[in-house]
């Protein structure tokens, strides 16, 4: 988010985030679904990207390019 100048809105959308990782930052598969998490992030960047550019296309694709990436 900082590369892309959106850094400010961490702070709002961190706690939205919260309980997804444990204290060690490992992901909590025991808590919520790797693609759940995923998706919620994607609904959130989209708000980031509307407020910010008027289009929340802009963060398409996201949810595919971590599943693909990082799913395992």
């Amino acid at each position: 988010m900082g590369q892309l100048g959106l850094g400010r809105h961490f702070r709002r959308l961190a706690p939205r985030l919260d309980g997804a990782f444990r204290a060690d930052g490992v992901f909590a598969h025991d808590r919520l679904r790797f693609v759940d998490f995923v998706d919620d992030v994607e609904e959130l960047l989209e708000e980031v990207a509307w407020q910010e550019w008027g289009d929340k296309e802009a963060v398409d694709g996201f949810e595919e390019y971590v599943l693909q990436h990082y799913r395992g």
